[in-house]
């Protein structure tokens, strides 16, 4: 098997079955990815705040775009890296692909949270109402009941292996909301306006007012990686609080 690994290049891949050597890799991340998400989330806000002009309809009223779009990109990404790391728990019995699963969640959670609630905030002076059962807003929403029910699920069990297996399950079947909150305002008669960051053509936002929120986009998803990272190791020290590693590092 060793060999094989190395023939396809896969031993990089089983390195991370170690919990010292991926508690070290995430350490070692850490300020890669924190650095440069401060400087892109400082320009970004000096841009979206002082320097970009007022939207010509919404005012200065659109300037919650720099944190519900960042946001609303991460409650999706999160997941996704979720189901991916549980998949590869399932498929391959890695135990601290579930440890990365468990330390995405409440993160993922938590921009689900904040772009629920800024879209909330933007929508009563925009649509006069703080909610819709629209179907973009409704399947966020649901996003975020997934989140909660893999956080309880997973600690549901007195056996941590039963209840990694339980929350993998879910977060799988979960995935099928993804392409939905997507394609949602496509394929139905949305409140919620389409696409106008990225669309074909390009971007139906005026370039002053579109670098601060890419700057917003990349910096909120250093930061989400950086937050991950310093999950990732704490939830690996709790996993292995019994070790002897663990002990010296805690």
């Amino acid at each position: 098997m060793a060999a094989l690994n190395n023939k396809y290049g896969w031993a990089w891949f089983h390195r991370f079955a170690s919990p010292p050597y991926l508690y070290r890799v995430a350490g070692f991340l850490i300020p890669w990815f924190a650095w440069p998400a401060a400087v892109l989330i400082a320009a970004g806000l000096y841009g979206g705040l002082w320097s970009s002009p007022p939207d010509y309809q919404q005012g200065d009223g659109f300037r919650i775009i720099y944190i519900h779009v960042p946001s609303a990109y991460l409650s999706m990404m999160g997941y996704a890296i979720l189901a991916v790391a549980s998949a590869v728990g399932l498929v391959w019995r890695m135990k601290l692909a579930h440890a990365v699963a468990a330390a995405a969640a409440p993160l993922g959670a938590s921009f689900t949270f904040l772009a629920l609630v800024t879209g909330a905030l933007w929508g009563k002076p925009m649509w006069g109402t703080y909610w819709v059962w629209d179907a973009r807003l409704t399947s966020e929403l649901i996003l975020l009941f997934l989140y909660f029910g893999f956080i309880a699920l997973q600690r549901a069990y007195e056996d941590s292996r039963s209840g990694d297996r339980a929350a993998a399950v879910l977060a799988l079947v979960g995935v099928v909301n993804l392409p939905i909150i997507h394609y949602s305002v496509v394929w139905w008669n949305s409140l919620h306006q389409g696409a106008t960051v990225f669309v074909g053509r390009g971007s139906d936002i005026a370039p002053g007012m579109l670098w601060p929120l890419l700057c917003m986009i990349f910096g909120f998803t250093l930061l989400f990686a950086a937050c991950l990272a310093r999950s990732v190791q704490a939830e690996v020290l709790e996993r292995e609080r019994g070790a002897a590693w663990a002990a010296e590092v805690a």
